[in-house]
């Protein structure tokens, strides 16, 4: 993403990702202008609402979409979303697409690269900036939690930088994948260098998880490296349950 928030449809900074074949044109009432990304759960469009206000449109992948318990849940978690209002965090603003084998949610679109890209391109930030950083994404996860909502994906791509202050994105989603059987074919909801070792486990999910998530988070953007290295998703899914973070960078 980029700093420069579009000031009109048709009109994009060329930085965004011009729409391809196969992506759709208009989503629930909402048409699309660009990619601003994609993931594991989908792929996520430029769009705009009917007073102008740029969003973020997020299509879910029609693979978690044929799932029966995944809808249900992505219902429920899209819900509990909705109620979330944090100073630091994207809010939920629509959804839909429940009975059709592409569901969506919109979010308030957040003008800013995510803090993945802060760090790759600048390395390890100062202690002030990571003071913070750490201090709103602390707040959005009081939110968060405060409507009992667990993220279980909080990582650096999940952390948008605007110019005033983080915004994480995508909280509790990840719980409606866990329902699928693409969890157990080899899909794993999560990143590795950023789980708790209970999540690494398959163990139950608590707000604890998105603590230790936190502070995963908190060395990577001060060091400028996860704490628990690199390599194989194994590999480092065996660091997080065995080995003591590495916090010397």
């Amino acid at each position: 993403m980029t700093a420069d928030t579009p000031r009109e449809p048709g009109k994009l900074p060329p930085v965004f990702q011009p729409l391809l074949p196969d992506d759709p044109r208009e989503v629930g009432g909402y048409r699309l202008f660009a990619r601003l990304g994609a993931g594991g759960m989908g792929r996520v469009y430029l769009s705009y609402t009917p007073g102008g206000r740029p969003v973020a449109l997020k299509v879910v992948r029609p693979e978690f979409a044929e799932d029966g318990e995944f809808r249900r849940r992505f219902a429920q978690e899209v819900s509990n979303a909705q109620r979330i209002h944090g100073l630091y965090t994207a809010q939920v603003i629509d959804s839909g697409g429940l009975d059709s084998d592409s569901p969506w949610l919109v979010t308030a679109y957040v003008p800013g690269p995510s803090l993945q890209q802060v760090v790759r391109e600048n390395g390890a930030l100062p202690v002030r900036t990571v003071l913070l950083l750490m201090g709103g994404i602390a707040e959005a996860l009081q939110a968060i939690h405060s409507v009992e909502v667990v993220h279980r994906d909080l990582k650096p791509a999940n952390v948008l930088v605007a110019g005033d202050g983080p915004r994480v994105i995508d909280f509790g989603i990840a719980r409606a994948a866990d329902a699928t059987a693409l969890t157990g074919t080899g899909y794993r909801i999560g990143s590795p260098a950023f789980m708790a070792p209970e999540q690494a486990q398959g163990r139950a999910i608590t707000p604890a998880t998105d603590v230790f998530a936190l502070g995963a988070l908190a060395a990577y953007v001060a060091g400028g490296t996860a704490p628990f290295g690199d390599g194989p998703d194994t590999a480092v899914l065996y660091r997080v349950v065995h080995e003591e973070p590495d916090l010397t960078a």
